[in-house]
């Protein structure tokens, strides 16, 4: 009679547990949604009529594509272009910013360096200055470089800041780094760069890997400092454009929605293009 009871209590429990990550799975769902919803309504309303907009409102469906919104503030802005210098500007400071932190964090994280953890509490203050007290002296240092309004200043910025963020990161990771591995391959001959390229790197391919994607939609999304740094059309991102045209010209509903969709686009395309590599370095960082 006891072991029966036993068995019943066994079977109970990973019945339970199912039961209890329903409220957690609908919780997911519901906040899910609740971030998806704003993205389906300017995908929505981007391809309506000013007419149908202004007939039945933001939440009803369109009857049909009326893409004319979407080209006139491609036209109107020249979007292409911005386009251009918004992949040209992130990409360079994802890269830059990842080469930059790798080489910082070998140093701090593998050389031990003297002073290591007031090194790292630098990085960690530098990451966390707000931009508005950046704004001055970068604007002042880039007319005296005479670098300003062009798209290498935004560049080098970005790289300076992005990488405080990814040699703490790595500097971390990189400090609980195997130091047998690290001697075998001293012993076999191997220098400093050769360990850095050839061991460390590719061990820590995935991390690199996430700070990329990080590193690209962060600086994407940057408004401020490009907002200063570059005022000429010719070298002016996506959000700069945005902002400007919106405080510029008046626009109807529909091209709103328009350049708010063209504008979120393409970084939302690159994450899920890299979502493999993030959820890759994300489970990886977590077995370690």
């Amino acid at each position: 009679m006891t072991a029966v009871r036993t068995g019943a209590v066994r079977t109970r429990g990973p019945a339970r547990g199912v039961l209890a990550r329903y409220p957690v799975l609908v919780a997911l769902v519901i906040a899910a949604l609740f971030m998806v919803l704003p993205f389906l309504v300017v995908a929505v309303n981007a391809v309506k009529s000013p007419a149908e907009y202004a007939e039945n409102g933001p939440l009803s469906l369109p009857r049909g594509l009326y893409l004319d919104g979407i080209e006139d503030f491609w036209d109107r802005v020249d979007f292409g272009r911005k386009l251009v210098n918004s992949v040209l500007i992130s990409g360079s400071v994802a890269v830059g910013a990842a080469v930059l932190s790798v080489l910082n964090a070998y140093a701090i994280g593998i050389g031990r360096i003297r002073g290591r953890t007031w090194v790292l509490a630098f990085f960690v203050l530098a990451n966390m200055l707000p931009q508005e007290a950046l704004v001055y002296p970068v604007y002042y240092l880039s007319k005296q470089a005479g670098l300003y309004d062009t798209r290498l200043s935004v560049i080098i910025v970005f790289t300076v800041i992005q990488a405080a963020f990814g040699t703490y990161l790595l500097a971390s990771v990189l400090g609980r780094f195997p130091r047998e591995i690290i001697e075998a391959a001293r012993i076999d001959g191997a220098n400093k760069w050769q360990v850095l390229w050839r061991i460390v790197v590719p061990v820590s391919r995935p991390t690199i890997g996430v700070l990329l994607v990080f590193f690209f939609i962060w600086t994407w999304n940057e408004f401020l400092l490009p907002l200063v740094m570059l005022i000429s059309n010719d070298n002016q991102t996506v959000s700069v454009a945005l902002g400007v045209l919106q405080g510029q010209r008046l626009m109807d509903a529909t091209m709103t929605n328009a350049a708010a969709l063209l504008g979120v686009l393409p970084a939302i395309v690159f994450f899920l293009v890299f979502q493999r590599t993030l959820t890759r370095g994300i489970a990886v960082g977590a077995v370690k």
